[in-house]
């Protein structure tokens, strides 16, 4: 997993939020083409709190589900 300061739950939002001591509290869905994925779920209008971050192989991003619930988009290697 992409973890610490690089990991997406450890950096401010687009929209300037700040994560708490302990990161966002999410849940995480794996993705066998994230961006490919990621593109689609942006043109059916779903809110992403950030653009894919990439360490080592694996890709994530964070959006927000319709009760306003942070979900973890997950590529791994």
């Amino acid at each position: 997993m992409v973890s610490g300061p690089p990991a997406s739950a450890f950096r401010p939002m687009l929209d300037g939020t700040v994560p708490r001591t302990g990161g966002w509290s999410r849940f995480v869905l794996t993705f066998d083409d994230l961006e490919s994925d990621v593109a689609k779920l942006r043109d059916d209008g779903v809110e992403f709190k950030n653009d894919i971050v990439e360490q080592g192989g694996r890709k994530q991003i964070l959006c927000v589900d319709p009760p306003g619930n942070v979900v973890e988009l997950f590529q791994a290697e």
